[in-house]
């Protein structure tokens, strides 16, 4: 079993995606872990590396790659990425959504190794509107798609109101009531279960 975790900024995504890993005793990947590291090794702060790659597509495509590795080589995983669920396609696919105001007060008082603090939750706000502005435009011209359309999920989860811990009991409670036939989900071609 493979579950990929996508979701908009501040939705938890990290957090939850380590709960639930090692609750089912599975080994856990972030793409965010992939950018941070990638803007890291370019001396970059995590904003300004966001910003570059809109006009570099070569940074998404090394992300893209290392996804579908995993996908191929590995089983028994949570995958957390924006784009996971289109990479991997054989996995249960979860989207995890939130209010703007509750991302922008998560993200401001959230400590991230090389992320630029923001002056405020005000400018957190507008900062996270303009990065998902910009990541659709992005992925809608590299791949055709738009990663928050709730169609392309099996499950999505509303965690503004939500600790972790009671979005990860609400997937594992989805993931003991799914057909463990796997080609019954899919988004598109399969149900959408919506908690």
């Amino acid at each position: 079993m493979i579950i990929t975790i996508s979701g908009l900024p501040g939705s938890g995504k990290s957090t939850v995606s380590k709960i639930l890993a090692e609750r089912l005793g599975f080994g856990r990947y972030s793409s965010g872990d992939f950018v941070r590291q990638l803007a890291q090794e370019s001396g970059q702060d995590i904003l300004t590396f966001y910003k570059n790659a809109e006009n570099n597509p070569e940074i998404d495509y090394k992300i893209d790659q290392r996804q579908k590795q995993l996908g191929r080589e590995k089983d028994n995983f949570v995958m957390d990425g924006r784009l996971s669920f289109f990479f991997i396609q054989h996995a249960v696919k979860v989207f995890l959504d939130v209010s703007l105001d509750v991302a922008a007060f998560r993200i401001f008082n959230a400590k991230r190794k090389g992320e630029t603090l923001y002056k405020d939750v005000k400018h957190a706000r507008k900062e996270i509107s303009e990065r998902i502005e910009n990541e659709v435009k992005r992925y809608n011209l590299l791949y055709g798609l738009n990663y928050t359309d709730k169609e392309h999920y099996d499950l999505i989860v509303d965690t503004t109101n939500l600790t972790p811990e009671q979005i990860v009991a609400k997937i594992i409670n989805f993931l003991n009531c799914i057909d463990r036939d796997f080609n019954n989900l899919g988004g598109k071609n399969g149900k959408n279960y919506y908690k």
